[in-house]
């Protein structure tokens, strides 16, 4: 029997991933969203698919989460973008609500599910669902590192003009400006990155690394991300479902890990069957430690707005 996993959200970023796990073929996908007909049309279009893909992994598209009941993972993508006339606060109360009922619906019918949050803000969004779903931290992680990471090796890839397979790189810290990339342990088949370019050259593909979210959003015009935001998500669902072990940065619950506790920062993790299997403590110079810390509590003072603002509603 192959793996269940649910997308909620059959926005650009859902039914991007929805398309990466279906071609992967190793779990049936169920694309869930309250707009009727939206996950129908789009599961039925990527179904046709299925004979060109050589795919017999089955996905389906629902109104209801009685139909996401048995999942294995659970990918959390609702939410609204940013809209004019909206504050920061306004986005992240409203985002609180539809992550919390979401929440709340998917560990309902999935209680023994990892759930993995993709909904803005994702780190206080991660937090939202961990305390909301009861479950272990293990089984509660945010698609933040995975993505940001892959842009920063990208970008070092089409700086040097080498192969993205041979470039290793790490982004720590919260989803958003105050996101950590470290260069100091970015390397290029094993050689330093730092041996092969100048500091401002490097300087600058650290820059467009934090801004990469940005500057997609200025040339789309209306919209953003969900190519690479969706393949990273289906990335962090395989490293699970088929027990890989695979070491990457995740959005997740901090316990005094790096000295911080009490809230949601990325940092590295193993990622198996069981979720986050281990969290991984890098030694981190001053000033990057200082980055990261200064990042969790950015994550922490959004925990508090929301947890005031949903006090007084």
């Amino acid at each position: 029997m192959r793996n269940k996993v649910t997308v909620v959200g059959a926005g650009n970023v859902g039914a991007t991933c929805a398309q990466y796990l279906f071609e992967k073929g190793f779990a049936d996908v169920v694309l869930a969203d309250v707009v009727k007909g939206l996950p129908q049309g789009k599961a039925l279009d990527l179904s046709h698919a299925s004979p060109i893909l050589n795919t017999d992994a089955r996905i389906n598209g629902t109104n209801s989460y009685e139909d996401t009941a048995g999942s294995d993972v659970v990918v959390i993508t609702a939410g609204v973008a940013r809209k004019p006339g909206m504050s920061r606060d306004d986005l992240l109360l409203t985002n609180a609500r539809i992550v919390r009922q979401v929440t709340e619906q998917a560990a309902g019918f999935s209680p023994e599910s990892i759930l993995i949050v993709v909904s803005n803000p994702l780190d206080a969004m991660t937090y939202l669902a961990l305390h909301t779903s009861r479950f272990p931290r293990q089984r509660v992680l945010g698609m933040s590192g995975a993505l940001d990471s892959a842009r920063f090796r990208s970008l070092v890839a089409m700086e040097l003009g080498a192969s993205v397979s041979d470039v290793s790189a790490i982004v720590l810290g919260g989803h958003g400006d105050a996101m950590v990339p470290l260069p100091r342990l970015c390397t290029v088949g094993g050689i330093p990155l730092e041996s092969l370019l100048p500091p401002d050259r490097i300087e600058r593909l650290v820059a467009r690394t934090i801004n990469a979210g940005a500057e997609i959003v200025a040339l789309l015009q209306t919209g953003s991300a969900y190519y690479a935001p969706g393949a990273a998500i289906a990335a962090m669902v395989e490293a699970i479902l088929l027990d890989r072990k695979r070491i990457m940065p995740c959005a997740v619950y901090l316990d005094g890990e790096y000295g911080i506790k009490g809230t949601v920062a990325g940092v590295p993790v193993k990622l198996g069957r069981r979720g986050v299997e281990e969290v991984i403590e890098l030694e981190l110079t001053p000033p990057e430690m200082a980055a990261l810390k200064k990042s969790a509590e950015g994550v922490k003072e959004l925990i508090n707005v929301m947890q005031t603002g949903e006090a007084k509603q």
